[in-house]
């Protein structure tokens, strides 16, 4: 077996091996300049003499064992996940007031009522008026409103007979004067000639209508009338009007 004293000696060589290499591989890297052992204080002045500063052999020491070689670019790495959404910020700072606004115009809101029905009619049993002029039947109506219209009917028998040509007229009027909105409301019969083979006229009663839609009506009471006249350039004949029958007039009051 190994002695003690010689266990220990191996061990301090082992453990001073190591530190004798590091050493000399510092002394290597710090070794003088050769030319630079050449140079003494009065052989400046020597062509093969270059005298070296301290600051001088520091930088060219660094440069020849101070830095490693580059090595190649490496591959690009991948694109990270999105970051979480940050904290939200503070409230920022109300605004200053703005200029106040000119005095806006005071508008009275309108309700306006629901529609009710607004109708009436006048009815006659057997007028039988013979007049070839004028005015055959009158009914008083209460329009409710301005921007309404109004819808009136005749109905009744009428009759025209004469032994030449001829033409008759029914039509109504509104307070005395014919609708204008937009045009009168009429109906006209009109006859070529009598009957020469019976040596007589003809002579038939129709029950007809007379009906249309008049605007432009001022509201309250209006005075509704059928009246008979002539046809424009054409003879009178023998109008009759209501014969042996019921004639109606029916009014009725339309929104727009």
């Amino acid at each position: 077996m190994m002695s003690p004293l010689i266990a220990r000696l191996l061990l301090l060589v082992c453990l001073a091996l190591p530190l004798y290499g590091v050493e000399k591989v510092r002394n290597r890297g710090y070794r003088k300049d050769p030319d630079a052992d050449k140079c003494a204080e009065n052989d400046a002045e020597k062509p093969n003499c270059t005298r070296h500063s301290g600051e001088e052999r520091s930088a060219n020491l660094n440069k020849m064992f101070g830095s490693c070689m580059q090595g190649p670019a490496g591959t690009s790495g991948r694109e990270g996940n999105p970051g979480a959404n940050g904290i939200p910020g503070t409230p920022g700072i109300p605004g200053r007031d703005g200029p106040k606004g000119e005095k806006g115009e005071c508008i009275n809101e309108i309700f306006e009522e629901p529609w009710r029905p607004n109708y009436k009619q006048c009815a006659w049993n057997s007028l039988n008026y013979g007049i070839d002029l004028g005015k055959v039947a009158d009914c008083t109506f209460t329009k409710l409103r301005t921007d309404s219209a109004l819808r009136v009917l005749f109905s009744g028998s009428l009759r025209l007979k004469c032994k030449n040509a001829c033409c008759q007229r029914w039509y109504f009027t509104f307070n005395g004067a014919e609708c204008a909105g937009p045009l009168p409301i009429e109906s006209i019969i009109y006859l070529d000639q009598g009957s020469p083979e019976l040596n007589s006229t003809i002579n038939i009663h129709r029950t007809s209508s007379v009906e249309g839609l008049c605007e432009g009506v001022k509201g309250g009471l209006v005075d509704v009338a059928v009246w008979v006249g002539t046809c424009d350039d054409y003879p009178r004949g023998d109008a009759s009007t209501g014969w042996n029958s019921v004639s109606r007039v029916i009014i009725e009051e339309l929104p727009k």
